[in-house]
């Protein structure tokens, strides 16, 4: 059985190195893997800005999300499932917290920029593709960018 919880600050290292295994999915090389590196770990300070839920099987983590609201927009800034439970439903999961959890902070919409693999996972929780998006970590990359209006 899949439990969600809030993060533990004594936990970053372990769900950034979750968001890294679940990343290399999408068959990136080791170059493309360090770039991502810094955009893909989690710190203290991400517990006072944005909200972080972890899904644990067993007490285990095995998915995380991060949204950040700023007046009625938010942003699902990272939603990652550990590889060997993708299409398990722990990400559909997460994804309804976030929009649950961002629509109980005041936002009526939520921003999305995807790894081109996970967006038709987006759309298919009802995001509508906007447009791109200029990568973070990797210089000249356009990353599909969704939203999903959280009203109604």
């Amino acid at each position: 059985m899949i439990r969600l919880r809030d993060a533990r600050p004594n936990e970053f290292q372990s769900l950034s190195a979750l968001c890294l295994r679940s990343k290399a999915v999408w068959g990136y090389d080791d170059a493309f893997m360090l770039a991502c590196r810094s955009e893909l770990t989690l710190c203290a300070d991400d517990l006072k800005s944005t909200n972080v839920q972890v899904a644990e099987r067993d007490a285990i983590a095995v998915g995380l999300a991060q949204v950040k609201v700023i007046d009625t927009d938010a942003d699902l800034l990272k939603l990652f499932v550990e590889p060997a439970l993708l299409r398990s439903g722990v990400g559909r999961l997460l994804f309804a917290w976030a929009t649950t959890r961002a629509r109980s902070l005041g936002a009526v919409r939520m921003s999305i920029e995807a790894d081109p693999g996970a967006a038709p996972f987006y759309e298919r929780m009802g995001a509508r593709h906007l447009g791109f998006a200029r990568s973070k970590s990797i210089p000249g990359r356009m990353l599909p960018r969704l939203q999903m209006e959280l009203t109604g």
